[in-house]
């Protein structure tokens, strides 16, 4: 920043010495001396010659400050965003955050990256040339000054507009991006359903309310530009006139003339150059808004100011005090209404009930995606409020119903529990998934890559790659989210051993609706309209009656294995 103000300085100094190397010239056609006018062209060229390294180097040094700036911004973003809880994700769209992850801080680099530095060099000039030109011509001088108001209000009036014209483009343009990713991520639905056309027109119905505010944009600019070129130009050519008139009066020599000319066009391009400067600086400070929007936002998850820490790997003791629980969606439908209950370390549990019981809900509160509207979750004794989410979370391995795949390897999918595992310890995991077969026999084996959310493979392949990726991490705490869901028969006997194996000393949440798969469970927690109803072994519970009894009665007899 330092040289780049400074080679702006030294460059500004360059241009104002044209007009005196110019007058040099003019003036040196009426000496005697022939050499005097070659000397002096010599001189005008070898200032141009500094003029054009000064704007390089000027240029390099504040594109360079633009792109390393924008870097640390969108670097911050990022890791804002990629913290935030899913309450967040319940207002904003992804493609937005992109959206202005992307293009707003693009406008926004092109405002640090030269606009700012364009426009205080055409502040220095402006200031600089009308120096000159009061050292050449007061007179001519001062009625350039009382025409300067004129050519500044239009600037101030059409720049406000400018400035909210462009932030409800940039909005628009979100909206298309957000509704773009959207409909791409989501593509087989939107084809299986034959709704390209509907999603095509919504996407060209907020293109087109773009395109719409993108246009006004443009006019404000065009004519705030246009208003500005005229004034100046008009003003020029009022004092070149009376400035010509001096000079056949005699009051004023042709070389002077020439100086104040030249002069009095700087100020002209400095005028007009600042106007297109403050039009940009307009539409980049309605992105920058924006970017302080995510920023600033606010997150109902935080991490405490003085965290407390678990030395070591936790024992995996679990305990809900009273929980209650609504999601923001929906604050007057409870998710979880008054859970209580304690898991010892190393116990299998496994919750079952109807969906929209709070079966899921309980994971998401024990990965700390929300927090309790009332009680409290610890973990070994430890409020998970009192600890940082880093922390916590490195002792739990979860494996979600609809498994995350990355648009990498298959061994970096793995990996992703545990980036410090050996190939070795890849294989291992996948092996004890039941996926090392599938994948060892895919093109490059373990390094191929698997598309953008694993397109190639099949949901139960996904499955055992979530598995090995939980196998990998190792942690004391499992959380399985029906896991087994997306399992042909044999895959899912593999697996659950893989499982039972996995949870034999870790403490284990089971989530599943095939009942078969939690029989072995050391604890049953029934749930029902976000309480738990029942508790106890599959034996326990089958004899108590209930809604247990009934969901196994009804699962085993489809089953072909008849009720128990």
């Amino acid at each position: 920043m330092i040289a780049a103000v400074i080679s702006l300085i030294i460059t500004v100094a360059i241009t104002l010495s044209i007009p005196f190397a110019a007058r040099r010239i003019i003036e040196g056609f009426d000496t005697p001396d022939p050499v005097l006018p070659n000397l002096h062209f010599i001189i005008a060229a070898g200032i141009a010659l500094l003029a054009a390294v000064g704007f390089s180097l000027r240029f390099y040094l504040v594109k360079l400050l633009g792109e390393l700036t924008i870097a640390d911004i969108r670097k911050e973003i990022f890791a804002r965003m990629i913290q935030m809880s899913p309450t967040f994700y319940e207002r904003v769209m992804t493609g937005e955050v992109i959206s202005r992850i992307t293009s707003d801080t693009t406008l926004l680099m092109n405002v640090i990256g030269w606009s700012f530095s364009a426009a205080l060099r055409h502040v220095f000039v402006l200031i600089g040339a009308l120096v000159m030109l009061a050292a050449t011509s007061l007179k001519l001088t001062l009625l350039v000054l009382a025409i300067v108001p004129v050519v500044v209000v239009p600037i101030f009036l059409l720049g406000r507009r400018l400035r909210k014209q462009s932030r409800l483009s940039q909005q628009l343009v979100a909206r298309s991006t957000g509704s773009a990713s959207e409909s791409l991520t989501a593509a087989q639905a939107v084809q299986a359903y034959t709704n390209e056309t509907l999603r095509k027109d919504q996407f060209d119905g907020i293109s087109d309310k773009a395109f719409q505010a993108a246009r006004n944009v443009v006019q404000a600019h065009v004519v705030m530009n246009g208003s500005v070129i005229f004034l100046t130009l008009a003003c020029v050519i009022g004092v070149v006139w009376v400035g010509a008139t001096d000079v056949r009066n005699g009051a004023m020599g042709i070389g002077d003339l020439v100086q104040f000319i030249l002069f009095a066009l700087f100020v002209a391009e400095a005028a007009n150059g600042l106007t297109n400067c403050w039009g940009e600086i307009q539409r980049a400070a309605g992105a920058a808004e924006r970017i302080v929007d995510l920023l600033e936002a606010e997150d109902s998850v935080t991490d405490p100011a003085h965290p407390k820490q678990i030395e070591g790997a936790a024992k995996g003791v679990i305990r809900f005090e009273d929980v209650r629980f609504h999601y923001p969606s929906s604050p007057d439908a409870p998710a979880l209404d008054g859970i209580s209950v304690e898991i010892a370390a190393g116990e299998t549990v496994a919750l079952v009930g109807p969906s929209g019981a709070g079966k899921s809900t309980v994971l998401q509160l024990l990965l700390r995606f929300y927090d309790p509207n009332a009680g409290r979750i610890l973990l070994d004794g430890i409020d998970l409020r009192d600890m940082t989410r880093a922390d916590f979370r490195r002792q739990i391995a979860f494996v979600p119903q609809d498994p995350i795949i990355f648009a990498a390897s298959a061994q970096d999918n793995i990996r992703f529990g545990r980036f410090d595992a050996s190939d070795a310890d890849v294989e291992a995991a996948a092996r004890a998934a039941a996926a090392h077969g599938f994948l060892f026999d895919l093109p490059q084996g373990y390094q191929t890559f698997l598309g953008e959310r694993g397109v190639m493979l099949s949901g139960g392949q996904k499955q055992r790659i979530a598995i090995g990726r939980a196998i990998l991490r190792d942690a004391p705490v499992l959380l399985l989210d029906e896991a087994t869901s997306a399992l042909d028969v044999e895959s899912e006997k593999a697996i659950q051993t893989a499982i039972d194996d996995l949870s034999r000393d870790r403490t284990t949440f089971i989530i599943a609706h095939r009942l078969s798969t939690v029989r072995q469970a050391d604890h049953i927690l029934v749930f029902e309209a976000g309480r738990i109803v029942a508790q106890g072994t599959h034996d326990a519970l089958v004899a108590q009656g209930g809604l247990y009894a009934r969901l196994a009665k009804l699962q085993f007899s489809n089953d072909g294995v008849g009720a128990v």
